[in-house]
């Protein structure tokens, strides 16, 4: 687990790809890693019932195809089953957007790096007295984004945070810069229509437009 949260602090980012239909992973997946993106969540569908086997089959496609070019992690993880799911499939990592002591408990079971979802200073602790290693606040840009984050991380530094939540080309770095160790990044980067379109091209140069406004 400690090689995935290092994975984390080095690259900073991690695309969170949602509702993308199977057909398009790879390719959407090869998009970001030219633009180089180490680091894909696929998220959970939790409005329907196959979408627990969607997100299993995507995940064991990225893991298979590109193995450890692309760390490859399990988002809106609501239960342990997920977890048992998601890890049989190859997922590195769980991020949830709540923090749920027996996610945390399997996670750490299977060797996987679990990530609660976490907003006030009494769900953080709790988070991290319980073995997460590192947490997720969201929604950050609901609570004070930056300046909440530069409030928390003021008496709980030692606590590695994600920011998630708002977090766009133009905000990225004052995130980093206020304290989180990285950033979880959706719709800013995964632009449907051009997937859809298959202008993959254009999905990794906007991409590559995040990557470099983060900074040194």
């Amino acid at each position: 687990m400690d090689k995935i949260l290092d994975t984390i602090i080095k690259n900073r980012v991690i695309v969170i790809i949602r509702g993308i239909e199977e057909k398009y992973i790879i390719d959407t997946c090869l998009a970001l890693k030219n633009a180089g993106i180490k680091m894909i969540e696929i998220t959970f569908d939790q409005s329907r019932t196959e979408g627990v086997d969607a997100t299993f089959n995507s995940i064991k496609l990225i893991n298979n195809y590109f193995g450890d070019d692309i760390c490859i992690g399990a988002g809106t993880v609501m239960n342990t089953h997920q977890v048992e799911k998601a890890a049989s499939a190859g997922a590195k990592y769980m991020i949830s957007p709540h923090c749920n002591k027996d996610i945390i408990k399997r996670c750490i079971e299977l060797n996987t790096l679990p990530i609660p979802g976490v907003l006030t200073p009494t769900e953080i602790v709790t988070a991290y007295e319980n073995g997460a290693e590192i947490v997720k606040i969201f929604p950050i840009n609901l609570v004070g984004g930056i300046d909440y984050l530069k409030s928390v991380k003021a008496p709980l530094s030692h606590i590695p945070m994600l920011a998630v939540g708002g977090v766009n080309s133009s905000n990225v770095s004052d995130y980093i810069n206020a304290g989180a160790v990285g950033v979880g990044i959706g719709s800013s980067i995964i632009d449907k229509n051009l997937i859809v379109n298959e202008n993959f091209d254009e999905l990794t140069e906007l991409a590559k437009k995040f990557i470099g406004n983060i900074g040194s």
